[in-house]
């Protein structure tokens, strides 16, 4: 492991922070790098205008009942990766080339996103329940780096 993984992984816990997610340990922070400068930064929270699981007090997942991993479509929050890639989208940014630094393993949608805007690396930490993801960028050549195991 380099000092530049080292560092960027520790930033995405610190972002992981901002998330508006009710779950505590649902809190996914995500940072794209280019170059060992940040591009964007991304957390999992409700769209712009709409309210948060926090301010409501509950989690729509877990009142339906909705297993981790399954059904992405039923909850409010953006993942942090596609708040990151939104991010670069709104701000005119290009991310061809660049790293994903993420709390967490992407998602088969945000593994979708993360292919098509250019991303060629991801950092991750902590597991989560989608193997298809991993067979998504697995085939599509994206570098996948478990940050445990750098």
């Amino acid at each position: 492991m380099n000092k530049w993984d080292k560092r960027f992984m520790e930033l995405t816990y610190a972002v992981a922070e901002w998330s508006s997610c009710y779950k505590a340990n649902r809190h996914v922070g995500a940072i794209i790098v280019k170059d060992n400068r940040i591009l964007t930064t991304g957390y999992n929270g409700a769209p712009q205008g709409v309210q948060t699981c926090r301010d409501k007090g509950e989690c729509m997942r877990e009142k339906l009942g909705i297993a981790s991993g399954t059904r992405h479509e039923l909850c409010y929050a953006v993942h942090a990766e596609q708040n990151a890639i939104l991010q670069a989208a709104r701000l005119g940014v290009s991310l061809k080339g660049a790293t994903l630094y993420c709390t967490h393993q992407p998602c088969v949608i945000c593994a979708k996103m993360i292919i098509n805007s250019g991303i060629t690396r991801i950092v991750y930490k902590e597991g989560y329940p989608d193997e298809f993801s991993m067979q998504l960028l697995n085939q599509a050549g994206v570098q996948v780096d478990a940050y445990d195991k750098l």
